[in-house]
């Protein structure tokens, strides 16, 4: 299994089209028998769960059974040439589920008995996600927001986005870090973010919620003039 995910930055002239696309990109995803699973996502500006979109910054997280298959689409599929035509850049990291618990519209679409999981030790992606329920809303965002901006201090932090599959209630972020442990370092012991997470099972906030753990295989191209793990994983 290889999960793609691919951000890419409108053209300022062009956001229209990126709006265009939230609709129009739905058609051939669903048509493409080697996509597994799939989302067309909005993003945040600050690169975590984020009020302010940004609209000239779009997502596409996708699952395929394997690398064969997503090269196949980088090739040759529309959405591709649509952002070639409309994008100023595109920047894709590929990735292999380690470990993944929870649901996302009822499936876990990164189930995986790797067994490389146990002993991997190198640079790792997290996913975490939620629908969070209506009444919990203004919960969420007075506690979240803060917490989110400590993690770019955090050590061994390398980069994050913040994507999300519709405004204010279905929200993700996918990071990345050198190792599992300094990741978890601040996820747990961090006595904000442990907070928050204490809150979230109290308070129920979630209707559903994901966490999946990734080894980053390849990353290309550039986004904000960069790519972020150019040097972690030349």
């Amino acid at each position: 299994m290889i999960v793609s995910l691919t951000i890419v930055r409108y053209k300022k002239i062009f956001i229209p089209m990126a709006l265009f696309a939230m609709a129009i990109h739905r058609l051939p995803l669903l048509l493409n028998r080697s996509c597994k699973f799939w989302k067309l996502l909005g993003t945040g500006k600050n690169g975590t769960f984020d009020l302010n979109p940004d609209w000239r910054q779009w997502g596409l997280l996708a699952v395929w059974d394997n690398l064969e298959d997503f090269k196949q689409f980088e090739s040759s599929s529309f959405i591709q040439k649509w952002w070639r035509q409309f994008c100023a850049e595109q920047w894709t990291v590929l990735c292999e589920p380690l470990m993944s618990h929870g649901k996302w519209d009822g499936q876990n679409p990164f189930a995986t008995d790797n067994a490389v999981a146990e002993t991997y030790t190198g640079p790792v992606g997290v996913l975490t996600r939620a629908t969070i329920r209506f009444k919990r809303l203004k919960n969420f965002w007075a506690d979240v927001a803060g917490v989110a901006s400590l993690m770019k201090d955090a050590p061994g932090y390398l980069t994050s986005v913040g994507i999300g599959e519709a405004p204010v209630y279905r929200q993700a972020t996918f990071s990345f870090w050198q190792s599992e442990e300094q990741m978890k370092a601040f996820a747990y012991k961090s006595r904000e973010h442990a907070e928050v997470i204490k809150k979230t099972r109290k308070e129920n906030w979630y209707s559903e919620e994901l966490f999946a753990r990734f080894k980053p295989l390849a990353s290309s191209g550039t986004i904000n003039g960069i790519d972020p793990l150019k040097n972690i994983l030349s």
